[in-house]
């Protein structure tokens, strides 16, 4: 949600009688609304309508193009701090090598330790299929090769040609 002039009300487009306003210095008074208006020019500021639900509605005089500015630095600085995880999926076959297995455990502890969430999946092709159990042999020795470092979020199984599990890192200790 961003800080557009439509969610606060400014100058001329406050529309109510009187209103409590704090002034630059902190003290707050009950004026009219011509009078705060006034007030307000006679600083070269802006009148800006910061409570409309109580009453009188409560304004306060300020650089109203510095205090949208401000709100947008707010609002990008929270949106830098979350940490978006995504589900990554690495994908393998029931014959595959040693040495490439390890590479491909190699890849799923960065992306754990980057805190994303990643789907394991074992592709079966042609006479495969009539083998499932080389397939979860396979998942389970790469699981033993991550042990401690992730959680299963979703079990193992099977889906047509796929067979997959997903885990997510541990939640670290703080």
């Amino acid at each position: 949600m961003s800080t557009k002039e439509k969610d606060f009300r400014v100058n001329e487009t406050i529309r109510v009688k009187e209103v409590r306003l704090i002034g630059g210095d902190g003290e707050q008074k009950v004026v009219s609304i011509s009078e705060a208006l006034q007030l307000a020019r006679e600083a070269n500021l802006d009148l800006v309508e910061v409570a409309p639900n109580s009453v009188p509605p409560v304004c306060k005089i300020m650089d109203f193009g510095k205090f949208k500015f401000e709100q947008e630095k707010k609002l990008r600085e929270s949106k830098k701090n979350q940490k978006i995880t995504q589900l990554k999926e690495i994908r393998m076959q029931p014959k595959i090598e040693k040495h490439d297995m390890e590479f491909k455990v190699k890849h799923i502890k960065e992306f754990l330790e980057e805190g994303d969430k990643i789907k394991v999946t074992i592709r079966f092709r042609g006479r495969e299929m009539a083998h499932p159990e080389l397939g979860r042999n396979v998942l389970e020795k790469v699981l033993e090769l991550l042990e401690g470092v992730f959680v299963v979020e979703s079990p193992t199984k099977m889906e047509g040609r796929f067979m997959s599990v997903t885990i997510a890192p541990k939640a670290k200790k703080q």
